[in-house]
């Protein structure tokens, strides 16, 4: 048995439960995951910045053995001194999510530099220092262990006004492979979950709010996704059936990032018909619109390329 295996093995046995550190628990995916993780037998610090009864509220919900966890990623320094002060505490580390972080739109030729700095040192510095402390603990333990950081969509994919959001998602997208391959060897796994839309409070959606309420038409599934969705795929990266997946980002998000290319196809779609009117105009021309299907081409021998929806 290998080292990753045998950090799978242990970590999840009944002879010693596992110790997870979830960041940014007071709410949202955080919340979840550490419900998800406490409900599967893991003990679990319980990470927040000022909400303290927020994560009060998460450690009722999630039962069994936990800890809260003041920790603010503003101070990546601090933040990692109270992963290993977790660590210390509970007796080991098995597990890190990187949940915590925080959104803000700005065009380029508007973005400060204070602002700037801020996203990219709680979205990415930040989760490096905890990841470093997390990695240094688990290295010293000799038993491997799992870090899981939770990126977006916009780690591929950009947004207008996400210059500092994407810099910093993007560059813990790659920050997740370097750990991956560095880690490898000691028994860590490390990945990235990357979600779309999830209907959690910093996308404006109350705790108690339905996802299912929520039409989304650009999202295939047509709603944005719920916290513990997310969650699932995160708490699935942490368990010994992962044991021989790392350096990826696996995105939950509905299907949005297959939508790169749709409006455009739309946007043809709707032209072609102007475009078959002006170059065919007579009493026939209705009558070539209607018939120009991908059909009615492929029976008449006519190879050109229709988008059609």
């Amino acid at each position: 048995m290998n080292a990753t295996d045998a950090a799978a093995t242990e970590a999840a046995g009944p002879g010693r439960p596992s110790v997870a550190v979830v960041t940014g628990a007071s709410s949202g995916i955080g919340r979840a995951t550490a419900i998800a993780l406490a409900r599967a037998g893991h003990t679990v610090a319980i990470g927040y910045r000022t909400d303290r009864a927020a994560a009060r509220r998460t450690a009722a919900l999630a039962g069994g053995r936990t800890m809260l966890l003041p920790l603010d990623l503003a101070d990546p320094a601090a933040a990692a001194r109270a992963v290993d002060g977790a660590a210390v505490h509970l007796g080991g580390l098995d597990i890190l999510v990187n949940c915590a972080g925080i959104n803000r739109r700005s065009p380029v030729l508007a973005e400060s530099l204070a602002d700037w700095e801020r996203i990219l040192t709680v979205d990415l510095t930040g989760p490096f220092a905890c990841a470093q402390a997390a990695a240094r603990r688990m290295v010293r333990q000799g038993r491997g262990g799992r870090i899981v950081n939770v990126t977006s969509v916009h780690e591929f994919t950009p947004i207008l006004g996400g210059a500092a959001y994407c810099a910093a998602k993007g560059g813990l997208g790659e920050l997740t492979k370097v750990l991956a391959l560095e880690l490898a060897p000691y028994g860590i796994t490390v990945n990235a979950v990357s979600p779309g839309e999830t209907a959690t409070r910093m996308n404006g959606v109350p705790d108690d709010g339905d996802a299912a309420q929520l039409a989304r038409p650009a999202i295939p599934v047509g709603r944005p996704g719920r916290a513990a969705e997310v969650a699932a795929a995160i708490v699935h990266l942490t368990g010994p059936d992962a044991a021989y997946t790392t350096g990826i980002s696996l995105t939950v998000d509905g299907g949005l990032s297959l939508m790169s290319a749709i409006a455009n196809q739309r946007d043809a779609a709707h032209e072609q018909p102007a475009r078959q009117h002006s170059a065919h105009p007579g009493p026939h021309a209705a009558d070539a619109r209607t018939h120009d299907t991908p059909a009615a081409n492929a029976q008449a021998g006519n190879t050109r390329a229709t988008p059609w929806l």
